[in-house]
């Protein structure tokens, strides 16, 4: 017990970096992707750019990106810390995998309803917001959890530039004290209780869409 205690705040100052670049990153990635994509359409040039930076992003890992942007942009006189650097990186790919996850949603929609719509009189806009937005959400929601998910776990490699969140906090704890179960169980069961939140924030929210329904 003496020895939890000891590590227990370090654990928790960690927690809260951990959490606030994921959920950033994430919240960043996801209105992005949804932009973007809702942006580009399904032809054209923008179109065919998104398609290779998605191709790009989801094709080579993360660390390389990360690396590429702490490492690289100083070069051209852009200074990031290694917070900012991993806020940056982490929200370009996760925009990747967001944007896929709305487009999958959006050809789930069957093209028919809009054009009933319009035949309703009902506008463009009013078919997005009340008929085929809710379609959409209740069809990407677990995915969008997932992806979420992902992030979290991502945001571990910003230990390699020395950001102090939970997998730095556990290596460095490691190195001063040479105990290793109790700290890799304590970032194990961190990760654990966040990828939890996440799932039963997306459980109860697809309940709630249903009972609205």
């Amino acid at each position: 017990m003496t020895e939890l205690a000891q590590y227990l705040p370090a654990y928790v100052q960690a927690l809260g970096v951990t959490l606030w670049l994921s959920l950033c990153a994430a919240f960043g990635g996801m209105l992005l992707g949804f932009a973007i994509n809702g942006l580009c359409g399904r032809h054209g040039l923008m179109f065919r750019l998104w398609r290779v930076y998605v191709w790009a992003i989801r094709g080579t890992p993360f660390l390389a990106q990360l690396a590429v942007i702490y490492f690289g942009l100083p070069s051209v006189g852009i200074m990031l810390s290694a917070a900012e650097a991993t806020l940056l990186s982490l929200t370009l790919y996760s925009a990747a995998y967001f944007s896929e996850i709305f487009r999958t949603a959006w050809n789930s929609i069957p093209p028919g309803q809009r054009e009933a719509a319009l035949a309703n009189t009902i506008s463009t806009r009013r078919c997005f917001w009340h008929i085929q937005m809710p379609q959409a959400v209740r069809f990407a929601l677990p995915l969008l959890g997932n992806q979420f998910i992902l992030t979290i776990k991502e945001s571990a490699i910003a230990s390699i530039i020395t950001v102090p969140e939970l997998t730095m906090t556990t290596s460095q704890i490691v190195a001063n004290t040479y105990s290793y179960i109790l700290p890799y169980t304590l970032l194990i069961i961190s990760y654990w209780l966040l990828a939890q939140g996440v799932s039963l924030s997306v459980r109860t929210l697809s309940h709630v869409l249903r009972t609205g329904e």
